[in-house]
């Protein structure tokens, strides 16, 4: 029988330029998790590094590396030796040539357990991530754990209410963002409305899939981008379950499954879904608007 509670913990932090201290440091905010009662643990987006999508430039795939790899054989032995779940994104090196922003997903016991491969890809002046990485071919899904059904997806991917339903639908009691998302310096006055659109949106996921949403961010300044951190946990009902600053930190967050049942008996929104009517969301756009 499932646990009534699932215990929750974000790991925000900034990122060094060496991977070796970005992983050494991460490893330890995820046992100071752990310590705290964390059973499941999410790092931020592309932990391992800075955020290099900022430029284009073909030395930056030398920071990629295989899944299981290095970097997976490392968090493995910390949630065996803990008995927690981890999720990790990392930038997946495939093939010769092909690359991917995958997110990992370690069992309690070190296996792994499932991937992610990030489907919606950017490119935007600072987040030229077209030319790093390839899109997803996995699919929206949910991966059980011994912890509870964790459902994953990647930064831009938090824009997209389809992506979020999908996931909902595969059955995930929590769905969880690792992000890398900050303001342009050339910006910084529309930091404020960016941040608070962010805020709404996932709110906004969590409400009409009564689920768990958790966004983990980096902070610090990298280049022209300012990161917010401000890593959060938004409960089914669309109330804010812990927060961060834009320091580094570690949210430990209970997340109690009875809340997903409250929230979609309240309001039934998988109910009274017209799933015969949707058949134009698989169109680009509808050429008769």
């Amino acid at each position: 029988m499932s646990a009534a509670t699932i215990h929750l913990g974000l790991v925000q932090t900034h990122a060094d330029p060496t991977q070796a201290a970005n992983l050494a440091r991460t490893l330890a905010l995820i046992e100071q998790a752990a310590d705290e009662g964390a059973e499941v643990v999410c790092t931020q987006e592309l932990f391992l590094s800075p955020y290099f999508c900022q430029t284009e430039d073909d030395t930056h795939f030398a920071l990629a590396e295989t899944i299981p790899g290095p970097t997976t054989d490392a968090l493995a032995a910390v949630a065996k030796a803990r008995g927690i779940v981890i999720v990790a994104s990392l930038f997946e090196r495939r093939a010769p040539g092909l690359f991917h922003n995958t997110a990992i997903v370690l069992d309690a016991d070190g296996s792994l357990a499932g991937r992610y491969r990030k489907m919606h890809i950017p490119d935007d002046p600072r987040f030229y991530e077209k030319y790093y990485f390839t899109p997803g071919d996995l699919g929206f899904g949910a991966v059980d754990t011994q912890k509870g059904r964790i459902g994953v997806l990647i930064c831009w991917d938090q824009w997209y209410p389809e992506a979020a339903r999908l996931t909902a639908m595969a059955g995930a009691e929590i769905i969880v963002y690792p992000t890398a998302i900050g303001t342009w310096s050339g910006e910084l006055e529309l930091q404020p409305a960016q941040h608070d659109a962010w805020h709404t949106v996932q709110r906004s996921h969590a409400i009409t899939n009564g689920v768990f949403v958790a966004a983990v961010n980096r902070i610090g300044t990298e280049d022209e981008l300012e990161f917010w951190g401000r890593s959060f946990v938004a409960a089914p009902d669309g109330s804010i379950l812990a927060a961060a600053d834009t320091q580094e930190s570690v949210l430990v967050v209970a997340c109690e499954r009875a809340q997903i049942d409250r929230a979609r008996e309240g309001w039934p929104f998988l109910r009274d879904r017209r799933i015969d009517a949707y058949g134009d969301l698989s169109k680009r756009w509808r050429d008769d608007a």
